[in-house]
């Protein structure tokens, strides 16, 4: 299918990212970014009738148009709604369910990027995860609903900063009755085939871990993320006899992996949600953490 030309606004959403970055969004994945930088070097690409570079700053007003060009994607309106627990302009929290990619890519045909899509299908900014959870991982999961919105969020990712909570149940029974850090350096497991991460001698991991019950067979715990490695909680964990129940690659055996994003504090807003675990969680975890 050949979209014609057409002049579209920049809305308050979109204002602030480069021209380029502006393009991609709304014309979708068809496009290669290699065609947008062509189509602005050549000037097909105008912004207030005049020629842009491909890194310039677009603004709310400003009048952009696009060039014809040749779309096949559609977006997929059969997928379920997000459960959302935080909505404002610029950014959004939803429930991840578990189960469910935070990312599509080969062999998923849902994941969370793409239901957000099918519901924001309209909205000039089309909301994305900012960051990710492990597949069978559910809980809080941010996006940005604007440019300045998802621009936050990564860089607070990047930096480290805001607040991640996690709840899990463990196959073991838990020593201590406190908060305890947990610090390891971890890295890529050098087996081909089997995909995983170890404690050895890669980047520093620390932790820091709450327990809520205990018994002989089995602990609930609170776990707070002081860095993001790849699999952080479950290598952990795992390597100290405490392996998350249901995570068979880290030896917890079968069933629904029981590892969930409880909240997450931002220096705009918190979000929060609880999982749906046949066990009784205490009511006093804001208590706990302060």
């Amino acid at each position: 299918m050949i979209m014609p030309a057409e002049f579209v606004t920049v809305t308050a959403a979109e204002s602030g990212q480069k021209l380029v970055r502006f393009l991609e969004r709304r014309v979708g994945s068809d496009v290669p970014r290699s065609a947008v930088m062509r189509w602005i070097r050549k000037g097909d690409v105008r912004v207030d009738k005049g020629r842009r570079k491909p890194f310039d700053i677009v603004k709310e007003g400003q009048m952009v148009r696009i060039p014809p060009h040749q779309t096949e994607a559609t977006v997929k309106t059969d997928l379920s709604p997000l459960e959302i627990i935080y909505e404002d302009d610029d950014y959004l929290a939803v429930n991840k369910p578990a189960g469910l990619p935070s990312q599509g890519g080969t062999g998923h045909n849902d994941s969370v990027a793409d239901r957000l899509l099918s519901m924001y299908a309209a909205a000039p900014f089309k909301p994305a995860p900012a960051h990710r959870l492990d597949r069978d991982t559910s809980g809080v999961l941010l996006a940005g609903k604007s440019y300045q919105g998802q621009k936050n969020l990564s860089d607070m990712f990047a930096g480290g900063q805001g607040g991640k909570y996690y709840l899990t149940i463990v196959r073991s029974e838990w020593t201590g009755d406190r908060w305890e850090d947990l610090y390891d350096f971890m890295e890529k497991s050098a087996v081909k085939g089997h995909e995983k991460m170890i404690v050895g001698t890669g980047r520093k991991a620390h932790s820091s871990v709450f327990p809520l019950q205990i018994t002989k067979e089995r602990s609930l715990l609170l776990v707070k993320l002081h860095t993001g490695r790849t699999h952080q909680i479950r290598v952990q964990l795992s390597s100290r006899g405490a392996p998350i129940s249901g995570d068979s690659k880290y030896g917890g055996g079968k069933g629904k992996m029981k590892l969930h994003c409880w909240r997450i504090e931002t220096p705009w807003f918190t979000a929060e949600c609880y999982p749906k675990w046949n066990i009784e969680i205490p009511d006093n975890l804001r208590v706990i953490i302060e």
